[in-house]
């Protein structure tokens, strides 16, 4: 039987939460507590205000950062936030590691992406039981920023472009993470980064300029579909600023995120050094003490900054109560919520209390959770192409295999990754299929040596990785010779072949092949290598901006600043080329293997975006070089991000995609190669063709700048949702009930699906929507509504069911600014891909009419339906948007503008330096103007003065267009009569 204590807990606990459970047999009195809030009988807000309450003002101070100090007097232990687990628990050791965030997204299986988080919070529970104040249970997971730019260096940290897919994917792993329990939770999930943050370059400071439609549409829906799920009780805030206000300030944090969606007690967290960021890197405020007092009253719970030193944080808040910022009660608010969450982990309880607290690190790496890493990493991968039926392979058919490429023989782990307890590369998954005789292997990387003008001897590497390269050997011999491998973007890693390692940076420039991977915070092991007139080489190491130089005994150091004087010059002599074995291999094989990809730490990654999108030239070489020489070939592409693969889409028969697969990556994919498993992964982003079909990087209007499968107009690649199967699939009858979409109301879709090949397969069946009428604003050309990852025998058919709400059909409207579902027919659409329509209805949807345009009430400037060269900034430190000129002539429009003979107008306008904003009817400029406002310099764009000036008489529904000269802002505006 239960102890009464415990069942005394568990049944309060249970009461408040709306479920009952049976009663002891007998009762007994309560234990007595030294404080109400040791008491698990009594609810959470008694007892996180009881203990807040006993805290000093000191102590509050110190339990503001994200190392929280241990209480001993109250029995409080310490606390750390932030664990890492995007896949898998990282950085505290060896753990099971799962597919990249982007990889578990493909699976489009949300069942499954939740049983990966459950087993990842059980090995963050593992590690907890290990060391209980190091290792914390709340963790940063997941990322649910949208992966709008293929080119963004953290692609592999998100889940799809699509912000549907991307909540349900991301609530799955989260709701894994948390547990089932109705009040105990496994670990405390925490999304990252809220908002607009898709760029690395500059992110520190930049700003992200994103309107009212592009906001609620778009960049806030996964946040919300996460939070009112219940799945995170927990946020980031993000480096950049959205429309010029710092987003750890944002106003959104708590109007919308704790107020709207969450509800009491949500704890928000700030990004690692993001607190001191406000001043150093956003120049927003120039003191600590006004940043962090601002920060705290917009919502943040817990400041992240200076590692493990708490002093920066301490002295800000507590400068910032002496100087009458904020007050204690503001600290308390604060308090509440960080231990509401620690309460709900159980950390104040009984242990037989919460089912969490019974799990050890025996759960790390189990045996059960390896299959499971193999399982995901299987239902991870894509089809991309299939011509001739080339795969399934026959392992039986006594075939010679030529595996082949740089990304055969190894597996990467990326920044957030754990550290694999084992791992089976693809060589050796397809080796364990057919056998060693079957298998051939040509890594593909050209080898080369490297000769020094000056010394005139080849540059030489040490065999147990302790001594620096030196150019003093006479003879080019294994020693004097380096893999090199191309990683694109004119990137180099020098592997060498005396021991195997990389090439890396030490702090005092010299040189050591001493690393087995590229790796860590800042890569130390990439080179760019630079053609000289004279057709000799100056070598530059990215780390540190350095160029080789080699002194008098032949030592190499990155420590030259201009490759013309002080670097050293060399001679490169190749050895093997890229191809050249490969090329053998292929030519006496029955089938080849190419494998391509990225090297998840070079090129792409947290600080750094992508130039481009195509593949390293030496990589495209290798594929083109082994299809010529055998038709035969499949490529394998393990890749982080999308990559523009339009020769090898054009030539190789068969392409098989998938992310940085984990430990089990190998076998997975050979199960895939073999026909074990059929591919059913899908794409969770539109891969292009070129990087000249994306706009600026810092463009974040996905409706102008044809973002994504909703808005891109041209022809991608390979769509959103794509992936194909070994076995076919037909869609038949199509029913929609009823007929019409009412107000407020819901249809039920249903149809079949039909195995009509000779194997099992998994099909995942798409839902989206489009409006069937001219539509006030532009709306999506496609809309992902639902999805459902199916598997099928041969002949086996299954009715999918769907339902869709008539408020799924909204768009923000602007005008009144709240959602709205416009009438009309939509067509209902139902397919293996936003490109691959299979059935198509047509149904009458009710809605409204959307009013005419009235700007005889005040208008918000910001509310615009077409623009062109501004961008939105803050109206004010504490809250609010408005427009701000960027160009010359730039303008905003208001559509369908009903004019009813209007003789005046006013307006809150600023300038830097005096200009004007005119007023035009139908076209900016060349349109018939009818009014102008002199703008006086206000002294910067946020001092803002109400001017009023006439306007001509009009009449009739006209498009209005606001003109801006010289650094001018709007925030709001009105006319009269």
């Amino acid at each position: 039987m239960l102890k009464i204590v415990r069942m005394t807990a568990v049944c309060i606990i249970a009461s408040a939460l709306g479920f009952s459970l049976p009663h002891p047999a007998a009762a007994k009195p309560e234990p007595a507590y030294d404080n109400p809030f040791q008491n698990p009988g009594l609810s959470m807000e008694k007892r996180v205000t009881d203990l807040v309450s006993r805290l000093t003002l000191d102590e509050k101070v110190s339990l503001m950062h994200q190392y929280q100090p241990a209480i001993p007097r109250l029995g409080i232990n310490a606390f750390k936030t932030g664990t890492e687990a995007l896949h898998g628990v990282a950085w505290l050791g060896e753990a099971t590691v799962f597919p990249q965030a982007v990889g578990l997204a493909h699976t489009w299986d949300p069942a499954l992406v939740k049983r990966a988080g459950s087993a990842v919070g059980d090995e963050v529970r593992g590690f907890h039981h290990l060391h209980p104040a190091a290792n914390g249970v709340n963790v940063w997971v997941p990322v649910v920023d949208l992966l709008r730019d293929p080119r963004w260096g953290r692609n592999e940290e998100g889940y799809s472009e699509d912000p549907f897919l991307t909540g349900k994917i991301a609530s799955a792993y989260a709701s894994g993470l948390k547990g089932d329990h109705p009040f105990y939770l496994k670990t405390v999930p925490t999304l990252k980064h809220f908002l607009g943050y898709n760029n690395e370059t500059d992110r520190g400071f930049s700003s992200s300029s994103i309107d009212p439609r592009n906001l609620h549409e778009y960049y806030i829906k996964p946040f919300q579909t996460v939070i009112s799920e219940k799945a995170a009780y927990s946020l980031i805030p993000a480096y950049n600023s959205i429309n010029d206000k710092p987003s750890i300030l944002s106003p959104l944090l708590k109007s919308t995120v704790k107020n709207k969606w969450a509800g009491k007690h949500f704890f928000i967290v700030s990004a690692a050094f993001d607190p001191s960021g406000i001043v150093n890197d956003h120049r927003y405020y120039d003191n600590h003490e006004e940043a962090h007092a601002h920060a705290l009253k917009a919502g943040i719970d817990s400041f992240t900054d200076q590692g493990e030193n708490p002093a920066l944080t301490k002295a800000a808040i507590s400068g910032a109560l002496q100087k009458g910022l904020i007050s204690e009660k503001d600290l308390d608010h604060a308090l509440k919520n960080t231990f509401s969450i620690r309460f709900r982990t159980g950390e104040f309880d009984p242990d037989e209390l919460s089912p969490y607290s019974r799990l050890t690190d025996d759960v790390i790496n189990s045996p059960a959770h390896q299959k499971l890493a193999k399982k995901t990493a299987e239902k991870s991968i894509v089809l991309l192409k299939n011509s001739k039926q080339l795969l399934p392979f026959n392992p039986r058919a006594d075939e010679n295999i030529a595996v082949i490429g740089p990304f055969a023989n190894v597996l990467y782990e990326d920044w957030y990754s754990g550290t694999m307890p084992y791992q089976v590369i693809p060589l050796d998954g397809i080796t364990d299929k057919i056998g060693k005789k079957c298998v051939s292997f040509a890594e593909g990387i050209e080898q080369s040596g490297f000769k020094s003008v000056l010394t005139g001897k080849f540059v030489t590497a040490d065999q147990n990785g302790k001594k620096p390269l030196t150019a003093d050997s006479a003879e080019l011999k294994k020693h004097e010779t380096f893999d090199l491998a191309d990683w694109g973007d004119g990137v180099h890693t020098l592997r060498a072949q005396a021991n195997g390692r990389y090439v890396s940076l030490q702090d005092d420039g010299r040189l050591i092949p001493d690393q087995k991977q590229p790796n860590g915070w800042t890569v130390k092991e990439t080179f760019q290598l630079e053609k000289q007139p004279d057709r000799t080489y100056a070598m530059k190491n990215t780390a540190n901006g350095k160029y080789v130089k080699a002194g008098i005994d032949g030592t190499l150091t990155a420590s030259a600043d201009a490759p013309l004087t002080a670097a050293e010059k060399f001679e490169k002599t190749v050895v093997k080329t890229a191809v050249q074995e490969a090329v053998e291999l292929a030519k006496t094989a029955d089938k080849t293997v190419v494998f391509a990809g990225n090297n998840p730490y070079i090129n792409g990654r947290e600080t750094q975006d992508r130039n481009d999108i195509a593949l390293p030239p030496a990589q495209e070489e290798l594929i083109k070089a082994v299809t010529k020489t055998n038709p035969n070939t499949v490529l394998v592409v393990t890749s982080s991000y999308p990559f523009a693969l339009n020769w090898a889409d054009k030539h190789v028969p068969a392409i098989l995609y998938t992310a940085h697969g984990g430990q089990e990556a190998g076998s997975a994919l050979a199960g895939i190669l073999f026909g074990d498993e059929a591919p059913g992964g899908r794409l969770t982003q539109t891969w292009h063709a070129s990087v000249k079909e994306l706009p600026d990087m810092m463009d974040y209007d996905i409706i102008k700048g044809k973002r994504t499968y909703k808005y891109f107009d041209g022809r991608p690649l390979y769509p959103f949702g794509h992936g194909l199967s070994y076995t076919s699939f037909r869609y038949h009858g199509l029913t929609v009930s009823p007929a019409s979409l009412k107000t407020g109301g819901s249809v039920t879709i249903r149809f079949k699906v039909t195995n009509t090949g000779k194997r099992k397969g998994d099909e995942v069946v798409q839902l989206y929507t489009a409006p069937d009428f001219k539509t006030r604003v532009k709306q999506p050309r496609k809309d992902l509504k639902g999805f459902q990852r199916i598997t099928l025998s041969p002949a086996e058919t299954k009715t999918v069911t769907f339902k869709l709400k008539q408020t799924d059909l909204a768009f923000w409207d602007v005008t009144r600014e709240k959602f709205a579902v416009e009438k009309g027919p939509y067509s209902i659409n139902i397919g293996s891909s936003s490109k691959d329509i299979r059935l198509t209805k047509r149904i009458p949807v009710h809605g409204e009419a959307i009013p005419q345009r009235n700007l005889r009430q005040k208008t918000k400037a910001e509310n615009y339906d077409d623009y062109e060269g501004v961008r939105i900034t803050e109206e004010a430190k504490r809250g609010g948007d408005a427009v701000k000129s960027v160009t010359e002539n730039s303008w905003i429009a208001f559509r369908h503008v009903r004019l009813k003979g209007e003789k005046r107008f006013e307006a809150a306008v600023s300038s830097k330096g005096g200009g004007n904003i005119d007023i035009y009817l139908d076209r900016p400029v060349k349109g018939k103007k009818i009014g102008s406002l002199n703008v006086p310099d206000t002294s910067g764009l946020e001092n803002w003065k109400t001017i009023k000036a006439q306007l001509s008489k009009t009449t009739g529904t006209r498009d209005v267009y606001f003109v801006f000269k010289g650094k001018t802002a709007l925030d709001t505006f009105q006319f009269h009569r």
